[in-house]
C-alpha cells in the first residue's frame, strides 16, 4: 500500500495593507490666458443680459411663443428639405426626358428611312417579291352587287 505522502506547503509571507504612493502628475500644459470677453459666448452673455431674464426662474409666460417659434423653425427646415428633394427629382426627370427625346428622334428617323418604298423593295427582294411596274387600277363595286 501507498504511504501517505502529503507534504506541508511552505509558509508564504502575507502582505500588510499599506498606502500606495501617489504618482506624481505631470503639470498640464498651460494655455495662454486670453483676455476676458473675447469668446462668442462671453460676448452673447454681455450683450443679451440673459441672467436678468432667468433671475426669478424660467419665465413661463414666454413658453407659448418659444414653442410657436420652434414649430415654425421646424416647418421651415422641413419645407427647405422637401423643396431641395423636389428640385433633385425635377433635374433627374429632365435628364431622363432629354434622353427619351433623343431616343425618339433616332427611332423616328430610322423608321422613316426603313419605310421608304425603295428600302421596302430592297428588303423583300430576297423573298422573290418585286415591285409592280404597272400602275394600280380601281375596282368599282355597285351597291347591289355587294
Amino acid at each position: 500500500m501507498a504511504a501517505n505522502t502529503v507534504q506541508e506547503r511552505p509558509r508564504v509571507q502575507r502582505k500588510v495593507n499599506t498606502q500606495r504612493p501617489v504618482p506624481q502628475e505631470e503639470p498640464a500644459r498651460q494655455r495662454p490666458e486670453r483676455p476676458k470677453g473675447t469668446s462668442i459666448f462671453e460676448l452673447l452673455d454681455r450683450y443679451t443680459k440673459m441672467d436678468a431674464l432667468f433671475q426669478y426662474g424660467l419665465p413661463v409666460k414666454y413658453l407659448p411663443y418659444i414653442i410657436y417659434l420652434m414649430i415654425v423653425a421646424l416647418f421651415y427646415i422641413g419645407n427647405t428639405h422637401y423643396a431641395e428633394k423636389t428640385i433633385r427629382k425635377i433635374d433627374k426627370i429632365k435628364s431622363e426626358a432629354e434622353d427619351l427625346r433623343a431616343d425618339y428622334t433616332t427611332l423616328a428617323a430610322d423608321y422613316m428611312e426603313a419605310s421608304k418604298q425603295s428600302e421596302v423593295a430592297r428588303k423583300v427582294m430576297p423573298f422573290g417579291i418585286v415591285e409592280s411596274s404597272s400602275p394600280p387600277y380601281q375596282i368599282e363595286v355597285y351597291g347591289e352587287e355587294y
